[in-house]
């Protein structure tokens, strides 16, 4: 069947972005920029993770919420189990944490906005989810509170410079998750180039419009 066939394609997909994503989080961006090490800002899994929010926006559209949602459940076990395997446990329910909570936001949000302007439902969706994500995410993975999931990592709860230029000082993880938000952001709003030019090709199918 064509949607089977196109499902197990997404999840491959999604299981690729999330791992890849849990791996490269691990690694801040060591480069200097004016002046700015953006090791205090960035991880390079702040560039992977939004072609997720990409890969269920365009199986909601084609599919619609159920088999978005049989997507972003497929890619959390599959992705969150070998994320145990390429990453520290608490990275990995960190990640599935923030993940489920913002895709299904993002699905939600997406359902509701897709007989807008074409750019809007795919657009805020990912916005409002990714900033869910990142909240969840960095705060489960860093913050000194929730140690109880694994060891504290001490460069990430190192005080610096918040965003590298601000003469207040917060835990690096602080500078992290304001620029992998603002990252996800520019990324997500490129993916509107590869949805856009992809509308034509996956047309939604029949009851995909239907609310669930």
């Amino acid at each position: 069947m064509l949607q089977t066939r196109y499902i197990i394609i997404y999840v491959a997909l999604m299981t690729l972005v999330v791992v890849s994503s849990n791996f490269l989080v691990q690694f801040p961006l060591n480069v200097t920029v004016a002046g700015v090490n953006l090791a205090d800002l960035l991880t390079w899994g702040a560039f992977t993770y939004p072609v997720a929010f990409l890969i269920t926006d365009l199986t909601n559209r084609q599919f619609g919420p159920q088999a978005a949602r049989k997507v972003v459940f497929a890619g959390f076990l599959v992705g969150v189990a070998l994320s145990f395997f390429t990453s520290v446990p608490r990275i990995a329910i960190a990640s599935g944490t923030a993940y489920l909570a913002g895709q299904l936001l993002d699905i939600a949000l997406f359902n509701r906005l897709r007989r807008q302007a074409w750019w809007r439902a795919p657009l805020i969706g990912s916005l409002l989810g990714s900033m869910l994500d990142t909240v969840i995410f960095f705060s489960l993975s860093f913050a000194a509170v929730f140690v109880f999931l694994g060891p504290n990592e001490p460069f990430a709860l190192e005080a610096s410079p918040v965003l590298g230029v601000f003469a207040a000082e917060a835990p690096r993880w602080i500078s992290w998750a304001i620029g992998d938000f603002w990252v996800k952001l520019l990324v997500g709003l490129v993916m509107l180039l590869p949805y856009g030019a992809l509308m034509s090709v996956l047309r939604p199918m029949q009851g995909a419009r239907a609310a669930g």
